[in-house]
This record gives C-alpha cells, structure tokens and sequence, in this order.
C-alpha cells in the first residue's frame, strides 16, 4: 500500500529519484504512466482531504466513476488507517511559504551599434519582492522579458484572472 504522503505543492515530487525508479520496475510502468497514476493517487487523496470524507463516502464516490472494486477498497482503507491524520497536517501546512510583498519593474532598451543603425532590444525587467511567513526578509527575485515573453506573460495573467472572476 502507497503512503498517504504522496500530496505535493505543484513543481515538487513525492518520491526521489531512485524510489521512482523502484515504482517503476515493481508495477511495470514507462516514467511516463507512473507519474500520471501518482498524480492520480494524489488528485484523489486530495479531494478526500478538502472534502473531509470518510472512508465509506471515498469509496462510494469512486465506485460512482467505475473504479474497480479492489481499488476501491484499497483507498478507502488507506484513507481508514491514515485519513484523520493527513487531514490535520494538511490544516497545518502552510500553502503558500512565500508572499509577494513589493513589484518593481524597469525598463531597458539597448540601442544599436555601430553596424546596425535601426536596432532596438527592449527587455522589461519585474523585481519581485517575496518574503517567508517565518521571516520578515525580504528575497528579491528578478524576471526579464523580450516584448514576446511579457505578451504570453500578461495572456497568461488574464487567463488566471478570467477564472478567478469566474469563481466569484
């Protein structure tokens, strides 16, 4: 049986290297396959979490979507052994470790030399200023854009805020 510390912050991994490599062999699966089932496992576990779900619901609301008995049974056992404890770590980890608190930005355009005449090359510059909850430092992080990257940067940040607005 998987542990219940499969959840994750998006970027980071449950298992190193090697204990993937492990998975693998021992369930016969391509990289590929085992990253999806184990963000599979996890998408559930976390649902089971945010919903607070006993162990009879999680395996009723997965048989409702014709997931084999077996596997049924095999989460809603996990989840028995180790759901009331996943949940309140869940409650006391902290989501978010870091906080934007300030955004600068610049603007740096290098003329042309010499043997080009007419070239420009502006490059934005975002200076982010992030900061832990345990500490009141603040890490400055810096991003530069071409005129492309900041474009598909800006369609992204409207894309984010559409389905923010939309939740509300």
């Amino acid at each position: 049986m998987l542990p219940l510390t499969i959840f994750v912050l998006q970027g980071e991994s449950s298992f190193s290297e090697e204990e993937e490599e492990k998975l693998q062999i021992a369930f016969s699966l391509e990289k590929q396959d085992l990253h999806l089932v184990l963000e599979t496992i996890s998408f559930i576990l976390e649902q089971a979490v945010y919903h607070n779900l006993k162990p009879a619901s999680l395996q009723q609301q997965l048989q409702s979507i014709h997931l084999d008995q077996d596997k049924t049974e095999a989460f809603a056992s996990a989840w028995a052994a180790a759901g009331q404890d996943t949940i309140e770590k869940f409650r006391q980890r902290v989501l978010t470790p870091q906080k934007l608190e300030t955004i600068g930005w610049q603007l740096n355009l290098q003329m042309a030399e010499s043997l080009q005449a007419k070239l420009k090359s502006p490059q934005a510059v975002l200076e982010l200023g992030m900061s832990n909850e345990d500490s009141k430092n603040l890490k400055k992080v810096f991003v530069e854009f071409n005129h492309q990257e900041l474009f598909e940067f800006y369609n992204k940040l409207e894309a984010i805020q559409a389905q923010l607005d939309s939740l509300t």
